[in-house]
């Protein structure tokens, strides 16, 4: 039986009382525990990886973001209640016999300081918990690098409102609560306590001095924080959203009335704040009553109805002129924030293509013709799975990655690949915990197919044979031969991949290495391998393998005979979560892909960028709606995208590489005038190389590319930022348009984008081939050929980004009226219709190609798979090109090749040949008919004009290809394949002639 406490309260027993702290206990632990465990386990992975500075500095600013917050809010909240406590009347008379206060307040006078406590502590604890989550805010606040550009308003460096503004706020918007809070603390223990009465029963309201006092200073104190917070109102007009349809930053009537109107209220704000100190002299509070009414009505007129009367009055009816001036501080800024300034950063190339394509150029143009791509990333990958995959528990991603590599002295572009274990193709069997991870540990090699090549030319679309990629590999298998060591392409000296996307597919994402009594990873069939890398958490201590069991709830770690005292533990595989993990304060692009370094090894490279919410007059850009296209359609296994997050500065400030092997993460600075990379790399000294360190890496740079993503909300904003007439950029008239996908007729009823295309072609204003992204821009709402944009990813160009604009006065061809012109011409529509009766079809990248300096010509490869096998492989079955020669008109070319697709569009395929060895051809494997009339109506030999048979051969297969031409531009099929046939022939008797003729 309890015993009773003060008031006839009664009180618990020691047993119950026990009982209730052993379930706090257990609360408790099992809120805070996992916290703990999970700090533990994250500064062992910090410490395997060498950043343990980055984990301690986090950790350390949120405890004392932390501390300093509960204390602080905790202690401002404990002495209002303590105040108005030791100021309550000695003597409360009741208001009636069933008073419900008198209870309450029995209860509270009886456990005095735990009801005074407690709720301050509670308090300040959530106070903490919600500030600690600002760490970044604070490091930035303290470590701010200077931009050296102001404002176009208040003249203030653009370090201020990326990096102070947010901490104002912060501190202002925490003041406010606390304030609140006391406030309503004060109130309540006063009414519990008699200082204020609400009358009734006949009694009037009242309220003593103190709580006179007390809560006027506090509505005091309220409203000169309320004075302070719009002094800072001001600078978020400079990221106002008024006129976002049009622009983001300050308009007219946001300078002309808001700004002014923030002014005054502040005065007002201040008036009334004194007034309510008034109230702590005079007893009267009809003063304060009236300033508080006067606060609320000149928020709603100075504040709402004067800017909207302006806005509709006076700005509308003049808005081109109105604005025009803070059109032209968007338009600065924006070009600043983006790197999109004219000339420093942007080229143009203004009415390209008002002169007409000259032949000559056209066709000597072999830094484009050579490298024409005709495999799809984004359709490929079957192949990829189907014919290297090996074993069930490989695979590679759906969407594969193009990178370039120089081979015998020349720079390809190669689809690449690493062949991973992908742990949602394990069998049955395959399924338990020692197979998935302790034995199924790693991927094995690296796969690369040429990008313009495939095995043969594709006969028709029922072959197996044909249309495929020549894929170039590198596993355990292929390293180890004599022929792989001496003509490789391209030499992997560690082909195991224990890092990469499909690895961290498995849920958890974990595999345990290393052994002292015998190899237990697969590697090959009957060989087992045990990983020597010094990557890895030792769980070679109980202590550890403890703390993972409870990290991934898993009593094998703790238990299993497979674990032991050289065992260790890697997680977190992805290498873009690895970048993330290490580098917080990066957004990263939604793409990475692996390349081989010199010595051997297999990096995956990720692009980081520095990003603000805020800086002043620049356009605002959703990250996830800006980076959206019809890529999304093929996102699979691996495919992620952006946040939906506002950004208004984005730069590509840091590359990232993870060891495929090792897992090591290196960062590297990469934009060495971005104050926002200076800033972090001053909160985390040594955590990103320096520029130097990477301009020591030359075959790193060589596979850097310009990043998909920074390029997307680039071309986004060139779409409307190439204008630079404020009054014409209000017309919109000028503005371009990003066309949808033409060759997924899912994206066009969508209207997602067409993506950007990596590619090696000619560079945008000279001949030596150049690695590029790419894409186009039609008219405003309409499919004409706007624009063509391209950025450099070479080092000694990288960044540049080079606009081809369109003259206005013709229409050009788009991307999307190309395709149906090539898809609708007659020997295309009658053999299309066929194949697709019997076949799937699929559509490849529909490439926009600059040629010869003012030429466009669109190439698309077309591929074939069986409709009813699953495990069916797409296959290039044709090549589609169309080109507008000023000569003769627009041309649509349809073969098995690239070199025979541009004969017939009059495109001299001389570049387009295939290499002396193998059976593998370049440009879309030109058949060996097909390349002997190339060879000898393009570049006749030296006995020419000294054999009469010879000449008569050439004369002959001249006159085939004229048919040939002729029969497409008539959409004769018919006499296609007639005029087909005497190539054949014509070409044969080329070939039977003796070498001298």
């Amino acid at each position: 039986m309890g015993v009773r406490g003060p008031a006839g309260m009664p009180t618990l027993s020691r047993r119950s009382k026990i009982a209730i702290g052993v379930g706090v206990a257990v609360l408790v632990l099992l809120l805070i525990g996992p916290r703990l465990v999970g700090l533990a386990t994250d500064w062992l992975w910090f410490s395997d990886v060498g950043y343990t500075r980055v984990f301690s500095t986090i950790v350390w600013t949120r405890v004392v973001l932390f501390l300093v917050t509960a204390l602080v809010v905790g202690l401002v909240v404990f002495g209002a209640i303590a105040m108005a406590y030791r100021s309550r009347p000695v003597f409360v008379p009741a208001s009636g016999p069933n008073d419900p206060l008198a209870r309450y307040r029995a209860t509270v006078m009886g456990r005095t300081r735990w009801f005074a406590i407690a709720p301050a502590a509670l308090i300040g604890l959530l106070a903490g918990l919600v500030t600690q989550g600002s760490w970044a805010t604070v490091q930035t606040f303290l470590h701010g690098e200077s931009f050296g550009v102001k404002d176009a308003q208040f003249g203030l460096d653009v370090s201020f409102y990326a990096f102070d503004l947010a901490f104002y706020r912060l501190v202002l918007n925490l003041l406010f609560v606390t304030v609140v809070i006391s406030f309503l603390a004060n109130l309540i223990t006063h009414y519990l306590f008699g200082g204020l009465r609400l009358g009734g029963g006949g009694a009037k309201p009242s309220m003593t001095t103190a709580a006179r006092v007390q809560l006027a200073a506090l509505a005091g104190v309220f409203l000169l924080l309320k004075a302070v917070a719009y002094w800072f109102d001001r600078y978020s007009l400079l990221s106002s959203q008024r006129k976002q349809e049009i622009f983001t930053g300050a308009s007219y009537t946001d300078i002309n009335a808001v700004l002014p109107s923030k002014l005054i209220l502040m005065a007002i704000a201040i008036i009334c704040a004194l007034a309510f100190f008034a109230g702590v002299v005079l007893r009267d509070l009809r003063v304060p009553a009236l300033a508080t009414a006067l606060m609320v009505l000149s928020a709603l007129v100075i504040g709402v109805g004067w800017p909207l009367a302006m806005e509709q009055f006076s700005v509308k009816p003049n808005a081109a002129q109105k604005e025009s001036e803070y059109i032209a501080r968007n338009l600065t800024a924006t070009k600043q924030a983006y790197k999109l300034r004219d000339k420093e950063d942007v080229a143009y190339d203004q009415d390209w293509t008002a002169t007409p394509a000259d032949p000559v150029a056209v066709n000597s143009d072999s830094a484009t013709l050579s490298n024409i791509r005709i495999l799809d990333p984004n359709v490929i990958a079957p192949a990829f799975n189907q014919r290297q995959f090996l074993k069930n528990f490989y695979g590679f991603p759906a969407q594969l990655a193009v990178d370039r590599y120089r081979v015998d002295g020349q720079e390809r572009d190669y689809v690449v690949a690493a062949r991973e274990l992908d742990p949602s193709k394990y069998g049955e069997n395959q399924q338990n915990w020692i197979n998935k991870h302790t034995v199924f540990t790693h991927g094995n090699g690296f796969i690369a197919a040429p990008a313009n090549t495939v095995d043969e030319a594709s006969s028709d679309s029922d072959s197996d044979r044909g249309g495929l990629p020549v894929f170039n590999v590198s596993d355990l298998e292929t390293i180890r031969s004599e022929d792989y060591q001496q003509n490789a392409p391209i030499k992997v000296k560690q082909p195991r991949i224990y890092f990469g996307e499909l690895i961290a597919k498995v849920n958890p994402d974990y595999a345990i290495v290393g052994s002292d009594n015998g190899d237990r990873e697969y590697d090959e069939d009957g060989k087992n391998y045990t990983y020597t890398a010094d990557s890895g958490v030792s769980l070679g201590n109980w202590f550890n393998r403890l703390l993972y069991s409870v990290k991934y709830t898993e009593r094998n770690i703790l238990l299993s005979g497979a674990i032991n005292s050289n065992s260790k533990i890697i997680y977190d595989r992805d290498p873009r979560d690895r970048v993330k993990k290490v580098a917080p304060w990066l957004t990263l692009d939604s793409k990475t892909y692996p390349a081989v370094m010199a010595d051997g090894s297999i990096k995956w490279i990720v692009d980081g960028y520095t990003t603000l919410d805020t800086y002043p007059y620049a356009q605002q850009m959703s990250l996830q709606g800006a980076t959206s296209d019809a890529q999304e359609l093929n996102q699979g296994q691996t495919g992620r995208t952006q946040i939906n997050r506002q950004i208004s500065y984005a730069r590509n400030s840091v590359k990232a590489t993870v060891d495929a092997y090792t897992g090591k993460v290196d960062l590297y600075q990469f934009d060495t005038s971005d104050p926002v990379l200076k800033t972090w790399m001053k909160v985390f000294p040594g955590t990103v190389k320096s520029r130097a360190e990477l301009d020591k890496n030359p075959d790193l740079i060589s596979h850097v590319r310009y990043p998909e993503d920074l390029f997307k909300i680039q071309r986004a904003l060139l779409a409307k930022y190439h204008v630079s007439d404020p009054e014409t950029f209000f017309r919109s008239n000028n503005f371009w348009s990003i066309p949808a996908d033409p060759s997924k007729d899912q994206a066009v009823q969508q209207g997602l984008n067409q993506p950007p295309y990596y590619f090696t072609a000619a560079a945008p204003n000279g001949t030596q081939s150049q690695f590029q992204l790419t894409t186009v821009m039609t008219g405003l709402n309409t499919r004409n050929l706007a624009a063509y944009m391209t950025a450099s990813s070479d080092p000694e160009d990288y960044g540049r980004i080079t606009v081809k604009v369109l003259p206005t006065a013709k229409q050009t061809v788009g991307p999307q009226q190309a395709q149906e012109n090539m898809k609708s011409a007659g020997p295309v529509a009658s053999d299309r219709k066929q194949v697709e009766d019997t076949t799937r079809v699929t559509y490849g990248n529909l490439l926009t190609l600059p040629v010869g300096r003012n030429g466009i010509l669109y190439v698309e490869p077309m591929y074939t798979q069986s409709k009813t096998d699953d495990s069916a492989i797409p296959k290039l079955y044709r090549v589609l090109v169309y080109y507008n020669a000023a000569s003769d008109g627009a041309r649509v070319g349809y073969a098995a090749t690239v070199a025979e697709a541009l004969r017939q569009v009059g495109i001299n395929p001389a570049a387009v040949t295939a290499p002396e060895s193998g059976p593998a051809v370049e440009g879309g494997a030109s058949s060996q008919p097909e390349q002997s009339a190339n060879a000898a109506a393009a570049n006749p030999s030296p006995e020419q004009g000294q054999s009469p048979q010879r000449d008569a051969a050439v004369q002959a297969i001249g006159s085939a290809l004229t048919a040939l031409k002729d029969a497409q531009v008539k959409g004769d099929f018919k006499a296609y394949g007639e005029a087909l046939d005497q190539l054949n022939q014509a070409v044969a008797q080329y070939e039977s002639l003796p070498a001298g003729g």
